[in-house]
């Protein structure tokens, strides 16, 4: 048998079979070291990075013991942001879908209370959701999972960056103490030592090492004069690289803004994406990432938690993080997958004791590399094949993607190859469109009819 195949796990068949129609082949590491403890019931802290395979390695475990004619909440995943909770629970219910009457139930900030509180009287197995949004309902008496079997901290790490700690510190005390624990984490300072500590119990500590091999992610580094330079050498670098999507890792908010609003009016199509967006403005930034009618985003690294990047194809680090850790994690967000990643970091000369300090980190010397000319800037970058219509209908009004791509193709004046990614939400729906097919699509939406009924559409401009 197989050792590193998911038949060699004690798992139910039909999970085994839903994994081989999933294309899950071969256990990643975390989960080939992981899940055997798991599904032993003992608890579990581990160490390992962002694209590892984490969730499923928690999600089988959780779902190898749930006893689905039991209903309660047997289980819940805590998560730093909702895009991630969003993430965890799509791939719970990918894991599940050959079990039967599963309920994953996601409750998180930034959306209405009032349908999640109606979910809950309805009940789920599994809780999927944001600190801040769960505690308040643990607190409300709208939630109660004392008969929980088993919780999961996702990327701990983050949300103690973000302050979660009271509210972990609330819903911990609200669970039966005899439970099992998982907890993961891309990196693991003295503040999640001391957590873990206190929520296991003999837990198996398991890191899987963060280092990239040199064939998968191409490391540079480049050395800049003053801060205008700075921000040449990311314009510099996007076109010599020409990515189809791109992060840009920043230390502050403001610096986000600040990058962003440079690199639209050189003609690139980036987005800033930070703590201080509102719900819709940071939906809007991630579908567009998502479906590919922007290349680029500058991002804070808590902010760029939850991001669905596997083919991620260029990192940027605008300067070296002020924790090493965090700049080992920023440079595995791309790479992922299998697939090959460029990662660059920008760094003066005054900088360069952080650089001393990242090459004792690593354990290797780093080489300083010279940025592209500075002619290039004048040429004009590679845009996006799609652009993004938002239409004022979606979940509630009944839509689906199926319902916009035959309202998009009806007719032969669009082909549906030129119809990228659709993207619904509760009243609104997001989809991506060739660039030369937009100005056909926005008329089709808002001259004509999806379902029987008039709907409005725009284009996101940037």
């Amino acid at each position: 048998m197989n050792e590193t195949g998911f038949s060699s796990l004690d798992l139910a068949h039909q999970l085994i079979d839903n994994l081989d129609s999933l294309g899950y082949k071969e256990m990643t590491a975390i989960q080939a070291i992981s899940l055997p403890e798991i599904l032993a019931g003992k608890d579990v802290i581990a160490k390992s990075k962002t694209g590892s395979g984490k969730t499923a390695a928690f999600g089988l475990g959780l779902l190898a013991q749930l006893k689905v004619k039991q209903f309660y909440i047997q289980a819940m995943v805590l998560c730093p942001t909702r895009e991630l909770a969003d993430q965890v629970s799509k791939e719970l219910r990918r894991l599940a879908r050959t079990t039967h009457n599963v309920k994953v139930l996601t409750l998180c900030g930034g959306k209405a209370l009032g349908p999640q509180i109606g979910s809950l009287e309805h009940g789920a197995h599994i809780i999927v959701g944001t600190p801040g949004r769960i505690e308040d309902h643990i607190k409300k008496g709208r939630l109660a999972a004392d008969r929980l079997k088993l919780l999961v901290l996702d990327e701990a790490d983050r949300m103690l960056e973000m302050g979660f700690q009271p509210s972990l510190d609330t819903i911990i005390a609200s669970l039966p103490n005899k439970r099992q624990t998982l907890l993961f984490s891309a990196t693991y300072p003295e503040a999640i030592a001391s957590m873990a500590e206190k929520i296991t119990h003999q837990a198996q500590f398991i890191e899987i090492d963060t280092e990239h091999h040199d064939n998968v992610i191409t490391e540079q580094v480049y050395e800049i004069d003053d801060e205008q330079q700075r921000l040449n050498a990311i314009q510099l670098l996007m076109l010599k690289h020409e990515p189809s999507s791109a992060v840009v890792f920043c230390n502050t908010k403001r610096e986000t803004e600040m990058i962003a609003n440079y690199l639209k009016k050189q003609g690139l199509a980036a987005m800033a994406l930070h703590g201080d967006l509102d719900q819709k403005d940071r939906d809007e930034v991630l579908v567009q990432f998502d479906n590919k009618s922007i290349t680029l985003i500058i991002a804070t690294d808590v902010a760029a938690r939850g991001l669905d990047i596997d083919a991620l194809d260029l990192v940027v680090n605008y300067q070296i993080a002020r924790d090493l850790d965090v700049h080992v994690h920023r440079v595995g967000r791309t790479g992922r997958a299998g697939n090959k990643g460029i990662a660059c970091t920008l760094v003066s000369q005054k900088e360069n004791y952080k650089l001393n300090l990242l090459e004792k980190h690593l354990g290797k010397s780093i080489t300083i590399n010279v940025l592209p000319k500075s002619e290039s800037l004048t040429d004009k970058p590679k845009l996006p094949e799609k652009l993004s219509l938002k239409i004022n209908g979606g979940k509630k009004q009944k839509l689906r993607p199926g319902d916009i791509l035959g309202a998009l193709t009806a007719g032969n004046d669009i082909d549906a190859h030129a119809i990228g990614k659709i993207n619904i939400f509760d009243f609104c729906s997001y989809v991506a469109v060739d660039r030369e097919m937009i100005k056909i699509a926005l008329a089709k939406i808002n001259q004509g009819k999806i379902k029987g009924r008039q709907f409005q559409a725009r284009k996101i401009s940037l």
